[in-house]
């Protein structure tokens, strides 16, 4: 089911149902709605009487009554941006209501991506359209080898038969620019991501490799599998914001780094660490260890060539009292040709280099000394180098391709120094 948006019309408010902390079932939490200053939202009374009732998020959306102000510089909540579609969610949106119906795809709102996307969303959030009638859409599990070849279609630019529309609705809600869809296995929920056309080396390999390893050299990584649909390779990441339970599924509210550090899309060159291990200082269940677990998923970062570690890729849990740092995911090495890269999250001041060295400079905003600092770097070049050939042959690289990413996106030499002759 999709909402009004396929008969063009443009939504002008949509309802914010959440599942509470412990519970399996979603409650009205309040209304988000177009005014002047952009969307805008508030609290319904029914929530607010409740005795479990909790912010969506503090301080962005407190627990008070009336239309709640915007944060500076956004035209929306950033805690209820974190549950809509992204690049790939809305490409397939777009193809959806523009496909069917008269609408202008520039005429398409943030509402109409709201109400429009799955309510299978990472979170504890969903949108409706109605303040008393929750009506989840896209209900039906879709089957591995229907996702994938719904996603090449779409990414060939091809038509979709009607069947293959309804699968790809199960990754309308996620974020990210690549194929991917929610599924579940085995009682477990996953994150499936897809080859694209467009590719250029192995990166669902590399993106299994990545998340392997950063397991193995201690990081809280999403745990992943690769399986071989119709001859392709498909990543499954475990997802983290769900919890089974003998009543039924739990949600887990989730927010993003650049929801935290108050930043929309347009300002996110602006996101750094520095500014993000503040936060964990002052509002993380134990921040000490937090902030190790952070640094460490920097360094690695560097050593594995994931440049694209951007505010969204962040994120921590939210119970309406504290924040606690997730799993790591979308650890993703991205393609370089050349040996000097930045990360896309500034470590340090102005500087993003991809280095270890810039890494052991900010040691300090992480408290942790030098010693600390270099231990953690010497361990994870040490496991990568242990576990390197073992991983590339689960993931079935051939020599050609460990040889491209050896040393262009692991272990780039650029980012070594002092490192690298150490090691060799």
């Amino acid at each position: 089911m999709i909402s009004s948006a396929r008969a063009g019309k443009a939504p002008q408010q949509a309802y914010v149902w959440v599942w509470l902390p412990g519970r399996t079932e979603p409650v009205v939490a309040g209304r988000v709605a177009r005014t002047e200053r952009g969307l805008q939202f508030n609290y319904g009374r029914s929530y607010l009487e409740r005795k479990d009732a909790i912010a969506l998020y503090d301080p962005e959306l407190p627990l008070r009554p009336g239309p709640l102000p915007l944060l500076p510089g956004l035209t929306m909540p950033n805690c209820l941006r974190d549950a809509c579609p992204d690049a790939w969610g809305r490409r397939v949106i777009l193809h959806n209501v523009t496909g069917r119906s008269q609408a202008d795809p520039g005429e398409l709102t943030e509402l109409t991506y709201m109400l429009a996307s799955g309510s299978e969303r990472i979170g504890a959030l969903d949108f409706q359209a109605s303040p008393s009638e929750y009506v989840p859409r896209v209900q039906e599990q879709a089957s591995l080898d229907h996702l994938l070849e719904a996603a090449e279609l779409l990414d060939q630019g091809a038509a979709l038969p009607s069947a293959l529309e309804l699968a790809l609705l199960h990754g309308t809600s996620l974020g990210g620019a690549r194929p991917k869809a929610l599924l579940t296995d085995r009682q477990i929920p996953y994150v499936a991501k897809f080859s694209s056309t467009s590719d250029v080396f192995p990166v669902v390999q590399a993106e299994f490799v990545a998340m392997r390893l950063a397991r193995l050299v201690g990081l809280d990584a999403a745990p992943v599998e690769l399986v071989r649909v119709a001859g392709k390779k498909v990543l499954l990441v475990q997802r983290f914001d769900r919890h089974k339970t003998p009543a039924g599924w739990q949600r887990k509210m989730v927010v993003s780094a650049l929801t935290l550090l108050e930043l929309d899309e347009l300002m996110a060159r602006y996101a750094s660490y520095e500014d993000l291990a503040e936060i964990i200082r002052f509002r993380f269940t134990q921040p000490q260890a937090t902030l190790k677990e952070l640094f460490a998923r920097v360094v690695f970062n560097v050593l594995c060539g994931n440049t694209d570690d951007h505010a969204r890729n962040h994120a921590a849990f939210w119970d309406g009292a504290q924040l606690q740092l997730t799993p790591a995911y979308d650890i993703c090495p991205q393609n370089r040709s050349g040996n000097e890269a930045s990360q896309a999250m500034l470590i340090q001041d102005r500087d993003r280099s991809s280095r270890l060295e810039s890494c052991l400079a900010a040691a300090r905003q992480f408290l942790l000394s030098q010693s600390e600092a270099q231990a953690i770097i010497e361990q994870q070049i040490e496991g990568l180098y242990r576990h390197w050939d073992a991983i590339c042959d689960a993931a079935g690289l051939t020599a050609v391709e460990r040889g491209r990413l050896w040393g262009r996106q692991f272990c780039n030499p650029s980012a070594m120094p002092p490192y690298e002759r150490q090691f060799e």
